[in-house]
C-alpha cells in the first residue's frame, strides 16, 4: 500500500510540474477545449429541447377521424383506445358537431336549419391524441383502415418542420463537434511535445537508470487529461449559468406559450448526463492529444 502511494505521490507531482512549465500554452489547450465542449453542450441541451417540443406538439396534435354515415363513435372508441399510440380519445357525434356548426354560423333557429338541409348532415368524430410526434402518421395510417372509418384528418406541417430542424441540428453539431475536437486534439499534442522537449534531459537520465516509457510519460498522459476535465468543467459552469439566465427571462415572459416553457426544462436523467457527457468528451479529447504526443518520443 505504501508503494501505491509513493507511485501516486509521483505521478500527481509530475503532472503539476508539467503543467506549470506548460504556461500560456495550457491556456490554449484548455480554452480550445472549453470551446469544444461549451458547444457540444449547447448542441445537445438544444437537440433534447426540440425532441421535448416536439414530443409536446405532437401529443397535442389531434388527429380527426370521420366515421362512416349512421356508425356511432362509441362503437370504435375501445378500438382506437387501445392502439400503443393512442393517448386520449374524444368523441363527438354529429349532433353535438351540429350545434357547434350552427353556433359558429350564427344561427339561432337550429331546427329550421335542420328541417332545410333534410337533417343532419355530419356523422361522429373521433378526435385522437398520439403519445408523441413521431407516431402521428403511423397512428392516422391505422385509422384509415378501420372498419367504419371514413376519412381521416390532421396538420402535420409544423411536426414535419421541427423533425427536419431537429435533424438538421444533429448533423451539423457533429460536424462541427468532429472539426473542434480535432483542432483541440492537436493544441493538446502541441502542448504536450513542448513540455517533452522542455524536460528531454529529465527523460534521458530516467532512461538511462532504467525508468520504462510508460511510467516516463504517463504523467505526460495525465495532463491531457487534466486539460479535458478543466475545459469540461468551466463549460458546464458556463451552461448552467445560461440555462439559469434563460429560465429567469422566460420566467418574466407572462404570455409564453406554456408548452415552450415546459421544454426548456431538463429532466433529471438529462441534467445527470449532461456533466457525465462533458467530461466524458473532455477526458478523451485530452487523452487522444497527449497520447498522439507522447507516441513519438515513446517509439524512439
Amino acid at each position: 500500500m505504501l508503494k501505491f502511494f509513493t507511485k501516486l505521490d509521483y505521478l500527481l507531482r509530475e503532472t503539476l510540474l508539467g503543467l506549470r512549465r506548460g504556461g500560456w500554452m495550457n491556456w490554449a489547450a484548455v480554452s480550445t477545449i472549453t470551446v469544444l465542449l461549451f458547444l457540444f453542450g449547447i448542441s445537445l441541451q438544444s437537440t433534447w429541447q426540440l425532441e421535448s417540443l416536439l414530443n409536446q406538439f405532437g401529443s397535442q396534435l389531434e388527429v380527426s377521424a370521420y366515421l362512416e354515415s349512421g356508425i356511432p363513435a362509441d362503437t370504435l372508441r375501445p378500438t382506437v383506445e387501445a392502439m400503443p399510440e393512442v393517448m386520449q380519445v374524444t368523441t363527438v357525434s354529429k349532433e353535438e358537431a351540429w350545434e357547434a356548426l350552427v353556433d359558429d354560423l350564427g344561427l339561432a333557429d337550429i331546427e329550421g336549419a335542420t328541417e332545410q338541409l333534410n337533417g343532419n348532415p355530419l356523422v361522429d368524430e373521433l378526435k385522437v391524441k398520439a403519445r408523441s410526434s413521431e407516431d402521428v402518421p403511423a397512428l392516422a395510417d391505422q385509422l384509415t383502415t378501420l372498419q367504419g372509418v371514413d376519412e381521416v384528418s390532421y396538420i402535420d406541417e409544423a411536426v414535419q418542420r421541427l423533425a427536419q430542424l431537429n435533424q438538421g441540428l444533429r448533423w451539423v453539431s457533429i460536424g462541427v463537434i468532429t472539426l473542434l475536437s480535432l483542432t483541440a486534439m492537436a493544441v493538446i499534442t502541441t502542448t504536450i511535445r513542448l513540455i517533452v522537449l522542455a524536460r528531454r534531459r529529465e527523460i534521458e537520465v530516467m532512461q538511462l537508470v532504467g525508468a520504462t516509457a510508460a511510467w516516463i510519460y504517463l504523467p505526460f498522459i495525465l495532463q491531457g487529461a487534466c486539460f479535458g476535465i478543466v475545459g469540461a468543467g468551466i463549460s458546464w459552469g458556463c451552461l448552467l449559468g445560461i440555462h439559469r439566465f434563460i429560465e429567469e427571462l422566460v420566467a418574466q415572459q407572462p404570455d409564453f406559450v406554456q408548452f415552450l416553457v415546459n421544454g426548456l426544462q431538463l429532466t433529471v436523467q438529462q441534467s445527470l448526463l449532461l456533466p457525465v457527457s462533458l467530461f466524458s468528451l473532455g477526458s478523451i479529447v485530452g487523452l487522444m492529444g497527449s497520447l498522439l504526443a507522447v507516441r513519438k518520443f515513446a517509439l524512439r
